[in-house]
């Protein structure tokens, strides 16, 4: 257990930027699994700009690497223009 008033503060810290972060983590794979699950090109076509700008900003917050999200930015666009 911690004993200095500032090693309990980082704790608190800790635990409340992990519930966040999972929370946007559990969010970002719902939405991508959403698109790769979509078999009709027009309502994908519509989720991908969303999904973008969602894994933008947590690239900006640190959540997921920038290179991470470039990669998945690509790999959804690649599915959307696959479907017919």
């Amino acid at each position: 257990m911690a004993y200095h008033k500032s090693a309990k503060k980082r704790i608190r810290q800790t635990e409340t930027r992990n519930a966040r972060n999972r929370y946007y983590a559990k969010t970002m794979r719902n939405a991508l699994k959403t698109i790769r699950t979509s078999t009709d090109k027009t309502e994908a076509a519509e989720l991908l700009p969303k999904m973008n700008s969602m894994l933008d900003k947590l690239a900006k917050k640190n959540v997921i690497h920038h290179r991470k999200a470039a990669n998945l930015k690509s790999s959804v666009a690649k599915h959307v223009n696959s479907l017919k």
